[in-house]
């Protein structure tokens, strides 16, 4: 008898340590994504604007998004704002990864914000200007003149190091799981 009461709480001893492991792992994801929000968004770190940029001028201004930033949460915290958006089409050109590349018989879907100086600035940190995307006025379907962001020739990054914020975060995510695995 004492035989099968140890086996059972050493049974209910192994879901309670899954569940811990599993919330653990939750625990680091979620603090990871928010390192790498921070790092992306709001710290001093990994984004200096290039010196050969000219300032933000003062808005609104009108920003075609086709990526991530179609998502409220995601413009939420990049900008503090969702950017008042409306549904907009990009003609003559098509999606390639992260890039946009010109198609003559082709087209994007996507959103118009209207955004501020403040809230422009913002979302060229998000995309990295002048190291990762350029930012170019672009004609939408409905004749509007928005900014556009292009992901910028690879060459053009090879002489400005940086360090991504993402390989940051999961990196990070790698040395808590190995600390885990190790004890």
């Amino acid at each position: 008898m004492k035989r099968l009461k140890f086996a059972h709480v050493k049974r209910r001893e192994g879901k309670h340590t899954k569940r811990k492991r599993f919330a653990l792992r939750v625990l680091i994801a979620l603090v990871g994504l928010a390192i790498w929000f921070w790092l992306t968004m709001l710290s001093p770190w990994f984004y200096d604007r290039p010196e050969h940029l000219s300032a933000v001028q003062p808005g609104p201004h009108q920003v075609f998004v086709y990526g991530t930033l179609k998502y409220a949460p995601v413009r939420f915290v990049v900008m503090g704002a969702t950017g008042e958006p409306e549904p907009a089409t990009l003609e003559g050109f098509e999606r390639e990864g992260l890039d946009i590349s010109r198609a003559p018989n082709e087209h994007i879907e996507g959103l118009r914000l209207t955004v501020t100086s403040e809230q422009l600035a913002r979302l060229d940190r998000y995309e990295r200007l002048g190291i990762r995307y350029e930012r170019v006025k672009l004609p939408l379907a409905d004749g509007t003149i928005a900014w556009v962001y292009r992901r910028l020739p690879e060459s053009a990054n090879m002489d400005r190091p940086s360090v991504d914020a993402i390989a940051v975060a999961m990196l990070t995510q790698k040395v808590f799981a190995h600390e885990e695995i190790a004890q």
